[in-house]
């Protein structure tokens, strides 16, 4: 029997008249890892900014810990977002700050540990992405794959129970694609943490999923094991699949 750390209740999202999420539900089990996979524009990335409540749904329940975050308070909902880490398509750092402050930001902002304690955990992060002694470099001086790590650095700093990552692989040739799988699968052994992987990437996903749920047209047409999912006969996921099954297989 799973426990589950997020579920989805008959969320239903809208942006004016188009609807991207309709009456979606589903469990995100503790301490796996579960890829949102479909094709581009299916609400993948409004999913992973509800679960972390950088958006609201239009109706339905969103519960992290069994507490519903669309009910919660702006003070109450702080708190539970230090809960998670999230890593953004293009990493998302400060241009204006190096590699170090950009991994201590949350914790300069979310803790009272002391510099050195701080500048400790910098050096660990980025060791553990595979970044070590760069502290001082600026993120323009970084290849597309560093900037993942070290957002990846930074997003697991304040060692989150979730970690969102949305869209690890974009932009990335295969090379640097299967890298960034490689410490996901390690960081996942390290840390223990649930990890919520946002992704288009067939082979990637495959690689490193526990679970996988399929968006298409607005809703999950299957949310299960990987092995569910390779044995699927629905036709809309034999079809999304069909190019690269062989290389996962």
């Amino acid at each position: 029997m799973e426990d589950f750390i997020v579920e989805f209740k008959n969320v239903t999202k809208s942006f004016g008249k188009q609807f991207v999420l309709k009456n979606v539900s589903c469990k995100i089990p503790k301490g796996k890892t579960t890829v949102i996979l479909g094709p581009s524009g299916t609400g993948k990335s409004v999913f992973a900014k509800l679960t972390i409540g950088l958006l609201k749904p239009d109706s339905g329940s969103i519960l992290v810990y069994d507490q519903d975050i669309v009910k919660m308070k702006r003070k109450d909902l702080f708190e539970i977002r230090k809960k998670f880490g999230m890593l953004f398509q293009d990493g998302a750092l400060f241009d204006s700050l190096n590699v170090g402050e950009n991994v201590a930001f949350p914790l300069h902002h979310h803790t009272k540990k002391s510099k050195q304690e701080i500048k400790n955990i910098v050096q660990k992060k980025l060791e553990q992405v595979g970044l070590p002694n760069i502290e001082n470099k600026m993120p323009s001086e970084l290849s597309g794959g560093m900037r993942k790590r070290v957002g990846f650095a930074r997003a697991i700093a304040l060692e989150p129970d979730i970690v969102i990552f949305d869209e690890p692989n974009s932009g990335l040739d295969p090379i640097m694609s299967n890298a960034i799988d490689d410490l996901i699968l390690k960081m996942k052994k390290e840390l223990g943490s649930t990890f919520i992987v946002i992704s288009h990437d067939i082979v990637g996903t495959f690689k490193i999923a526990d679970y996988i749920g399929m968006l298409y047209n607005g809703d999950f047409i299957i949310f299960g094991t990987k092995e569910e999912i390779l044995n699927s006969e629905n036709e809309i996921v034999k079809n999304f699949l069909e190019r690269n099954l062989k290389k996962v297989v």
